[in-house]
């Protein structure tokens, strides 16, 4: 990894869609981010020195852009990854939670193995909005034997209140929050 720079603003990287992918919603795309060399590795870098305090065993992403965001993680971290998703995707057998949006109902599973030494986990996604899918990854991580060790996020909308969804328990934390 290069070395860091403290310095940089990673908002910078954040492109701003209106109406996206509703009228009225302001989307916050991560793409330039991921797209530059620099800006993606001060981020994983930073998210590293956070994942550090924490000390999990295993990080776990949210379907879809966590996978990004946490694999690239895990791999920096030398820590093993799971993937949490949509249902009817992973084979095997799995734990599944159902859980409200603010726009309907939805479902996430995650694998029912790979979870026996009830490892210390951290969830990773690329965005905390209204928390319930984080909220629901947490369900689903106690509910295959892991112990929450926090949540990270990339950016955090915290006009949406997501934190509220969230274990008060658990430390949660965010790059960039608007």
């Amino acid at each position: 990894m290069s070395v860091s720079d403290p310095s940089l603003d990673l908002r910078q990287w954040v492109r701003e869609v209106p109406d996206f992918p509703k009228p009225g919603i302001l989307f916050r795309d991560l793409t330039p981010l991921m797209r530059d060399p620099r800006g993606w590795q001060e981020a994983v870098r930073r998210l590293g020195q956070r994942c550090e305090q924490r000390q999990p065993d295993l990080i776990v992403g949210i379907e879809s852009r966590g996978f990004i965001v946490g694999m690239a993680l895990a791999t920096a971290l030398r820590l093993p990854f799971a993937p949490v998703r949509k249902p009817g995707k992973l084979p095997g057998q799995v734990h599944g939670v159902d859980y409200s949006l603010e726009y309907g109902q939805d479902r996430l599973e995650i694998h029912a193995d790979g979870f026996e030494d009830q490892p210390r986990v951290l969830i990773v996604d690329d965005l905390l909005a209204t928390g319930g899918t984080a909220a629901a990854c947490a369900q689903l991580v106690e509910m295959a034997g892991g112990t929450l060790a926090g949540f990270s996020f990339v950016v955090e909308l915290s006009a949406l209140n997501g934190r509220d969804k969230l274990p008060e328990n658990v430390p949660a934390d965010a790059l960039i929050v608007y």
